[in-house]
C-alpha cells in the first residue's frame, strides 16, 4: 500500500501540470542572491566545511523557493555561482564538486541520494524543487574522472566544469549543462570538447540553457534559438556591468528582443565587483528586472509570460536590420567627426550640436543613421553618434558592428565612450537604424539611473529602433549591438 505522502505530492504535481497546460502563460521567478563567500585559501578544505558553506546559501536559496512557489511561479532560475561563489584554483574548489549524472539516467536525488554516490548538493536542491512542486536551476560543479587514455586529460585525472542543473517539480534530474565559454578568470573549470546544446520540455514550452559569457558567442546560445526553437532560455549569470553597452538588464532585455525569446536572467549580487542586474525578459521588451548597487540584499522577481512568444499577438515581427539604413542616402556630410573609446574599441563619433536634426556616421562598411529631438537641449551635456565595425579583443574575441547615440561623461568629447549613469536630457523622438551585416542584432535603450524603458520604444521590420512616444525618463544611451559571428 502507498504511503499518502508520494500520493500527496503526486496530486500537487498533476495539479500543477494541469494548471500550465491550462494556459498559454506560466509564472517565472529569478532569484538575485548576495552569495556567501568562503574565505580565499590555496589550499583545499575539508568536505565537510564546503558542504557547510554551501548550505548556508542553500538556505538563502530555499527560502527564495518557498516564496516563489508560494506566489505561483512555475520555474525559478538562481544565479551563476551561487552556491558557492569563485574565489577558487583548480585545486581549492574541488570539496565544492559533486559527480552530476546525465538527465538520462532518470534520476531523484531526494528521493534515491546515495544512486551515484554521494550528493549532499544535488540531493537538496531536488528536494527543494519536489517539496515546492517548481522547476529549480542552479548552478553548482561537476566533476569527471579520466585517464591516460584520453588525451585530453588533464594532469589531476578529472575534469571539472562549471555546470547548470535543471530538476523539475518532482525533483527529478531533467538537464546539465556544462558551460563552453569560459569568462578568462575561470581557469578553474575545464570547457566540454563541444558545445552542448541542452533542452528540455514543459508543459509550458521548450526550454534551453547556458551561462553569463555563452551569450555573446553563436554555440550555444544562437543555435538554441534558431535551431532548437527553445521558446525560454535559462540564464544564470555572474555578470559584472561594464557601461555603456554591457550592463546586465540593458544587454540581456535587448537579448531576449534581437532573439525573440523570454529570457530568464539570475545574477548574483557584489556591488564591489558591480555585480547586479537580474531580470524576466520578453520579446516585447522587460516584465520585470532589477538594478541595486545601494544595498547588498538579495531580490526575488516574479512576473508572467506567454508559454510561446513566437505565437504570442505581442510578439514583435521578425526584422531586417540592415533594410532601412541601406535605403536611404547619408543625412549629413559632417567635417566633425572624431574618435574614441568604448571598453577598448575605437568607435568613429560625431556630435549632436542642435536640438534636433538627422545624422550619419560611417566607420568600414557599418554606416548608422539617426534622427531625433530633444525636448530641449542642455549646455551642461553632450550626446555623441557612433560606430564602430570591428573585432573586440578584450577578455574575448568577437566581431561586433555598433550604432550607438549616448551621452558624454561631460562636455569634454574626449570623454564621449566613458561610463556614465546619470542624463538630464529628455528625448521628445529617436530613430536610429545602420547597415549591418549581420541580422543579429540586439536593440538596447538605457536611461537614467540604470533604468530602461520597456514599452517606450521599438525595433520596426525595417531595422529602425524607434521611440513610440516621448521617453518618460531622460536618456543615456540608445543602441543597436551587432554581433556578426561568422567574422569572429
Amino acid at each position: 500500500m502507498l504511503s499518502s505522502q508520494p500520493l500527496l505530492h503526486a496530486g500537487v504535481f498533476a495539479l500543477t501540470v494541469l494548471q500550465a497546460l491550462a494556459s498559454n502563460t506560466f509564472t517565472a521567478a529569478v532569484y538575485e542572491h548576495a552569495v556567501i563567500l568562503p574565505a580565499p585559501t590555496y589550499k583545499p578544505v575539508s568536505p565537510s566545511d564546503a558542504l557547510a558553506l554551501m548550505n548556508k546559501n542553500m538556505d538563502v536559496l530555499e527560502g527564495a523557493i518557498k516564496e516563489a512557489a508560494q506566489q505561483g511561479a512555475h520555474i525559478i532560475v538562481t544565479p551563476e555561482d551561487g552556491i558557492y561563489g569563485w574565489q577558487f584554483t583548480r585545486q581549492s574548489i574541488y570539496p565544492y564538486l559533486e559527480d552530476i549524472p546525465a538527465p538520462e539516467v532518470n534520476w531523484i536525488p531526494c528521493t534515491e541520494p546515495s544512486r551515484f554516490g554521494p550528493a549532499p548538493v544535488q540531493e537538496r536542491l531536488s528536494c527543494m524543487a519536489r517539496n515546492n512542486s517548481i522547476y529549480v536551476v542552479a548552478n553548482i560543479g561537476d566533476k569527471k574522472s579520466c585517464n591516460s587514455s584520453d588525451p585530453d586529460c588533464p594532469s589531476d585525472g578529472r575534469y571539472q566544469y562549471n555546470t547548470d542543473v535543471v530538476f523539475d517539480p518532482e525533483g527529478k534530474l531533467v538537464a546539465r549543462y556544462h558551460k563552453y565559454n569560459l569568462f578568462m578568470v575561470e581557469t578553474q573549470f575545464n570547457y566540454p570538447k563541444e558545445p552542448e546544446i541542452v533542452t528540455f520540455e514543459t508543459p509550458f514550452g521548450k526550454f534551453g540553457i547556458f551561462t553569463c559569457f555563452d551569450i555573446l558567442f553563436h554555440e550555444p546560445a544562437v543555435v538554441l534559438v534558431d535551431k532548437m526553437q527553445v521558446d525560454t532560455v535559462l540564464f544564470p549569470t555572474a555578470w559584472m556591468n561594464v557601461l555603456p553597452f554591457l550592463t546586465a538588464v540593458e544587454f540581456h532585455s535587448a537579448w531576449a528582443m534581437g532573439m525573440r525569446v523570454n529570457f530568464l536572467a539570475a545574477n548574483t549580487h557584489k556591488t564591489s565587483l558591480a555585480m547586479t542586474g537580474s531580470g524576466i525578459y520578453a520579446p516585447d521588451g522587460a516584465r520585470t528586472y532589477s538594478y541595486n548597487m545601494e544595498s547588498e540584499d538579495g531580490r526575488l522577481l516574479i512576473a508572467k509570460l506567454d508559454a510561446h512568444p513566437r505565437l504570442s499577438p505581442a510578439s514583435p515581427p521578425a526584422v531586417n536590420w540592415s533594410s532601412y539604413a541601406l535605403s536611404v542616402e547619408r543625412f549629413s556630410q559632417n567635417d566633425h567627426e572624431f574618435t574614441g573609446f568604448i571598453f577598448h574599441d575605437q568607435f568613429t563619433f560625431t556630435e549632436l550640436t542642435k536640438p534636433e536634426g538627422n545624422l550619419t556616421v560611417c566607420q568600414k562598411q557599418l554606416c548608422c543613421h539617426l534622427s531625433y529631438k530633444m525636448a530641449g537641449k542642455r549646455d551642461d551635456e553632450v550626446y555623441v553618434l557612433g560606430a564602430f565595425d570591428g573585432l573586440h579583443v578584450v577578455e574575448g574575441q568577437y566581431y561586433l558592428q555598433i550604432c550607438t547615440l549616448l551621452k558624454c561623461k561631460s562636455t569634454d568629447l574626449s570623454t564621449c565612450g566613458q561610463p556614465v549613469e546619470v542624463a538630464q536630457t529628455e528625448f521628445e523622438m529617436f530613430s536610429l537604424s545602420g547597415t549591418f551585416g549581420t541580422n543579429y542584432v540586439f536593440p538596447e535603450v538605457l536611461c537614467s539611473g540604470v533604468q530602461l524603458a520597456p514599452g517606450e520604444f521599438e525595433a520596426l521590420n525595417d531595422g529602425r529602433l524607434i521611440s513610440k512616444t516621448k521617453l518618460t525618463k531622460p536618456v543615456v544611451t540608445v543602441t543597436l549591438f551587432g554581433r556578426w559571428y561568422e567574422k569572429d
